[in-house]
């Protein structure tokens, strides 16, 4: 059976980057723009701040997050 996503909310995910690195750039609305440079290269993600992320933005966020953290440490946080 193949793993499903949990049911995160947008502080639970900034939270999550805030351990990886990331620092909150900015905030706008219902939305957060987190950021980190590494070796001269900004790495940006903006997380909506709701109670609970649909499904398909956290499958999202979890694509452009594996771009910059290794799966091995994000796939427990994303997925039961």
């Amino acid at each position: 059976m193949p793993n499903k996503l949990k049911d995160l909310s947008g502080k639970e995910i900034v939270k999550f980057l805030e351990q990886n690195g990331f620092s909150v750039y900015k905030i706008r609305g219902s939305h957060c723009k987190m950021r980190r440079v590494i070796l001269d290269r900004n790495q940006t993600l903006i997380i909506p701040m709701h109670t609970s992320v649909a499904k398909g933005t956290l499958h999202d966020i979890y694509n452009q997050v594996s771009e910059y953290i290794p799966e091995l440490e994000i796939k427990s946080f994303f997925f039961t």
